[in-house]
């Protein structure tokens, strides 16, 4: 029986119709994209319980249209396999069992080739939807719609983080995409921004996409504050190991520095020291490291032990937003190409607040006042995580164009850092 679904208030408007269908078409054909040249067994190994295989994210991304749009909503769909939504069912409760996520890596059959199938068995399904749906069926499934090329966005970005993670463990050291000639620009120096304190505004104004725990817009009161120029930069990086700051338990959060000892943390995670020169390895390969380029792939508790050696602090989430207000909302994403962050063009003010890495605040990732999850299985896209994570900010250069925003919200555990997450500095005016 098709589950009842209810979509979140903050998704509660209605795309035309053509331009939702070029925009599945296009998103659903730049995950293809993503997969262009990876062998079947490049798409079916999962490197870490946190990861999944690249084949399972283009199946959970499929099953998302066919569960929440297709089953409910398309009379007479017949469901390509009986026990995909067991197999691909993420985290949804009430949806129902699923298959457990540490062992996605296990699940050699279905082929990517039958994947690949339902996929396409999925995408003809939904163009028939969206061709025939009267006008009360197109205000219901629209939302939903619009929420599920977002979600498989997100899903872009994870398996590009996944395959990261999956490639670093190789001894071959393989390249994603060919390593592509750095950057000679000169980077600009560091410098702080001020910023005044009193009530700001903050949460998504109700223009275009967000999604729920964006809202609801509400008021803040803040300090003076300062932000740094630019994020923490590779070389700052190599100045805070070179003083021992994996050393010194003083710097640590005490969670962090039992994490420091029990994994052997030495450097951030992609990071290799070969005759006395470090390289980074990325989607490019391994790759000298520019000392200018962002920090990326620590963890929340190495930004606060960072922040703590630099005499500084990481920024609020509610700073970092009050502080992006008014800037232009472009930057290092995926749709660069460059799958890397990179120095900083020559500028003044505040560089690279989007894209490049996501930057930590200092902020735990919590409901804002009078968020409430929706009804219904979709409401667990976000409510249920609000505990024990930290919230990002600004994008990555794996996160989708469409999703650089002032108010979008990503959050990790404090131990994670296989993502491209770095920091920004913040002081107190």
């Amino acid at each position: 029986m098709p589950r009842a679904t209810t979509v979140p208030r903050s998704q509660a408007r209605v795309q035309p119709r053509e331009g939702l269908a070029d925009r599945f078409d296009a998103v659903r054909t730049g995950t293809g994209k993503l997969v262009e040249g990876l062998r079947a067994e490049d798409m079916v190994v999962q490197s870490m319980p946190d990861a999944s295989p690249a084949k399972w994210h283009l199946a959970h991304t499929t099953w998302f249209f066919e569960e929440f749009v297709l089953a409910p909503d398309l009379p007479g769909y017949r469901r390509f396999h009986p026990d995909y939504a067991y197999l691909f069912n993420s985290y949804y409760e009430q949806i129902g069992e699923r298959h457990a996520r540490p062992m996605r890596g296990m699940l050699t059959r279905p082929g990517v080739h039958e994947v690949r199938a339902f996929r396409e068995h999925v995408d003809a399904a939904m163009a028939r939807l969206m061709d025939v749906a009267d006008g009360a069926l197109w205000q219901r499934v629209a939302p939903l719609i619009e929420l599920g090329l977002h979600h498989e966005q997100q899903h872009q970005e994870l398996l590009l983080t996944d395959l990261l993670h999956l490639f670093s463990l190789n001894p071959l050291a393989p390249a994603y995409r060919a390593p592509a000639p750095r950057e000679s620009i000169a980077a600009p120096g560091a410098d702080w921004v001020v910023f005044d304190g009193g009530i700001h505004t903050i949460g998504h104004d109700g223009q275009g996409f967000a999604f729920d725990h964006e809202s609801p817009r509400h008021e803040v009161l803040l300090r003076p504050f300062k932000l740094a120029s630019r994020p923490v930069s590779n070389g700052q990086w190599q100045n805070f190991i070179a003083d021992g700051g994996y050393d010194n338990a003083a710097l640590w959060l005490s969670d962090g520095w039992t994490a420091v000892q029990a994994q052997g943390w030495k450097h951030p995670l992609y990071w290799r020291c070969m005759d006395g020169a470090w390289s980074g390895f990325g989607l490019r390969g391994l790759q000298p490291l520019d000392e200018h380029a962002p920090v990326s792939q620590v963890s929340y508790f190495e930004a606060d032990a960072f922040a703590r050696w630099a005499g500084c602090r990481l920024p609020t989430e509610q700073e970092w937003e009050a502080a992006a207000e008014g800037l232009q909302v472009a930057g290092n994403t995926v749709g660069s190409g460059l799958f890397r962050s990179v120095r900083a063009a020559p500028g003044r003010g505040l560089l690279q607040m989007y894209g490049d890495v996501w930057e930590w605040t200092q902020s735990a990732y919590a409901a804002y006042p009078g968020y409430r999850a929706p009804a219904g299985a979709v409401g667990e896209y976000n409510g249920k995580f609000m505990c024990g994570q930290y919230v990002l900010r600004g994008g990555s250069c794996a996160t989708a164009d469409q999703h650089l925003r002032a108010s979008y919200r990503n959050f990790f555990h404090p131990d994670k850092r296989w993502q491209f997450s770095g920091l920004r500095l913040a002081e107190d005016a």
